[in-house]
């Protein structure tokens, strides 16, 4: 599927959100949201005060891209199959690869991501956009796979796919995030993520190959 190319200015602005939601992940990491301040993160992030507004409504709120990056990546994965490729296995290929630890930038950002879900347990804010990214996400996550399925789908079914899908994920990175498991291997989001799936096979029409 294709999709029309970042502008210069939309990749720049995708940039400067990145750069702060790290920022905004290292100093939540080191002090913890409470002790950390929407300055704290410009500072950190080397922009001003006022571009932190500009993107973001809350400290808590800056995360967001960081949390919803995996997400994307997920979708990307899969928008490149083909109808009819078989959309359970593409959904687990998409996951497993977005997922894995296949070098250092997408450890990191694993090991950011179970920080913050490690301190979400503890901060309303901070939970509220861990939940608002995946509503967010299955939304989007929705007319992929209706492509996917192709037009005799039923809209109902799809629907229900990504909710129960997006879920899946999420429920293995919180399980993960509160483990000491390592970002590879046995009990790793990848391993976790594709078993949730499967147990979702004999209920769900789409998937249930």
């Amino acid at each position: 599927m294709s999709t029309k190319p970042l502008s210069l200015t939309e990749r720049r602005k995708a940039a400067t959100q990145l750069d702060i939601a790290r920022a905004a992940a290292g100093l939540f990491t080191e002090r913890g949201p409470d002790r950390t301040t929407a300055e704290d993160i410009a500072e950190r992030a080397g922009v001003a005060l006022r571009t932190f507004y500009r993107y973001f409504r809350s400290k808590q709120d800056a995360v967001a891209p960081l949390l919803a990056h995996g997400a994307d990546r997920r979708r990307a994965l899969l928008a490149e199959s083909e109808p009819g490729a078989g959309l359970t296995d593409a959904l687990e290929r998409a996951v497993e690869e977005s997922l894995s630890a296949s070098d250092a930038h997408t450890t990191e950002g694993l090991r950011q991501m179970r920080a913050l879900l490690r301190a979400a347990v503890a901060d309303p804010a901070l939970r509220a956009v861990w939940y608002r990214v995946n509503q967010e996400s299955e939304e989007k996550l929705a007319p992929v796979l209706a492509r996917l399925a192709g037009p005799d789908a039923d809209p109902l079914a799809v629907r229900l796919t990504a909710a129960a899908a997006t879920g899946a994920i999420r429920v293995a990175l919180e399980a993960w995030a509160a483990t000491d498991a390592d970002v590879t291997g046995p009990g790793s989001p990848a391993e976790l993520a594709v078993r949730c799936l499967r147990e979702l096979r004999g209920g769900m029409r789409l998937l249930a190959d």
